[in-house]
């Protein structure tokens, strides 16, 4: 089984992205320009966002944040 990378989505700097800061995504695509599609794990919002917004989760991390 492939285990799917998990992200942390952290950049707060507008009043929409302070809702989303601080919580564990997936990506569902990744598109040109540096974009990527992402679902939120918590509820499954879905977005579009830049690619350089999201951080890598490692195990020890994923742990920690859920």
């Amino acid at each position: 089984m492939i285990e799917e990378q998990l992200y942390l989505y952290r950049w707060g700097n507008n009043s929409k992205r302070v809702t989303m800061k601080g919580r564990i995504c997936r990506v569902l695509a990744r598109g040109k320009k540096n974009s990527c599609s992402i679902e939120f794990i918590d509820n499954g919002q879905q977005e579009v966002v830049s690619r350089n917004s999201l951080k890598k989760q490692g195990r020890d991390e994923e742990a920690k944040t859920i």
